[in-house]
């Protein structure tokens, strides 16, 4: 798996010349969250479908 730093560089050379701060931004906040997802996915930090679906119909 490649280091924070150079996902970060990758997706940030990807992006457009003209892109903003905010669309920089936005671009590292979604590295960061599939990198602790794929963290917890690791730990068996995880529910079912059928769990999720459970705890979301009761809102």
């Amino acid at each position: 798996m490649n280091t924070l730093k150079q996902e970060a560089l990758t997706a940030i050379s990807n992006l457009p010349e003209t892109a903003d701060i905010d669309t920089i931004m936005y671009q590292l906040y979604v590295i960061e969250k599939v990198r602790k997802g794929r963290g917890a996915v690791q730990n068996g930090d995880t529910i079912s479908v059928e769990a999720l679906k459970r705890e979301t119909e009761s809102w």
